[in-house]
């Protein structure tokens, strides 16, 4: 089996769980999407307790509806929050504290997002990445909706800052023993789910 078709039956056996088990949440149907899950805000709180939440003030976020929590806590907390345009058509939305204040719950969608914020071709530099997830195993490789989207962005982040620590908020069902990857594939420093932070320390 190629690790194409590995990547595929993991995601369908992931969408297929978290459907058949109650925890995925709008929108709906999974399938090509990072899934929302019950426990999305819960996780994000445990995210939002971390140092290197504390020491960023710019924080790229992707669009999806699992990361809304840690937009609108990222815009309530005064951060500028970069966020890619769905499927990178349209570049780069930069949302600050000052263009959305009083407008943080709206401005944290993405339809309010891409209304909001401010569009450029390049992202500013950022100190922190949240990155959503189909599936993460315990060495940090990610498994995303399968366009390579996510790690482009990751990428293109870490070539302005080597350093940037990458984090995932998943339910605890996303994360699996091992993720099938390609060389190209991006790895997360940091994995939260509702009940618990993993830091990745490799292979």
């Amino acid at each position: 089996m190629s690790v194409a078709d590995e990547k595929r039956h993991l995601r369908e056996r992931i969408w297929d769980l978290m459907c058949t088990s109650g925890i995925a949440r709008f929108p709906f149907p999974l399938i090509d999407r990072i899934p929302n899950f019950v426990g999305a805000e819960t996780a994000a709180a445990r995210l939002v307790a971390l140092r290197e939440w504390e020491r960023a003030a710019v924080v790229a976020i992707n669009p999806d509806y699992a990361q809304f929590p840690v937009r609108f806590a990222a815009l309530m907390a005064g951060k500028t929050v970069v966020m890619a345009s769905p499927r990178l058509r349209a570049g780069f939305r930069v949302l600050t504290p000052q263009a959305v204040r009083g407008k943080e719950r709206v401005a944290a969608s993405i339809r309010g997002a891409l209304a909001l914020g401010t569009q450029v071709a390049e992202p500013p530099c950022a100190d922190l990445k949240v990155v959503g997830s189909v599936a993460v195993d315990w060495q940090g490789r990610r498994l995303g909706k399968g366009g390579g989207y996510g790690d482009r962005e990751v990428a293109l982040l870490r070539r302005q800052n080597p350093n940037l620590p990458v984090i995932t908020t998943v339910h605890d069902c996303q994360v699996v023993e091992s993720v099938p990857t390609e060389p190209h594939d991006a790895r997360v420093d940091i994995i939260v789910t509702p009940t618990r932070v993993v830091r990745v320390t490799g292979d």
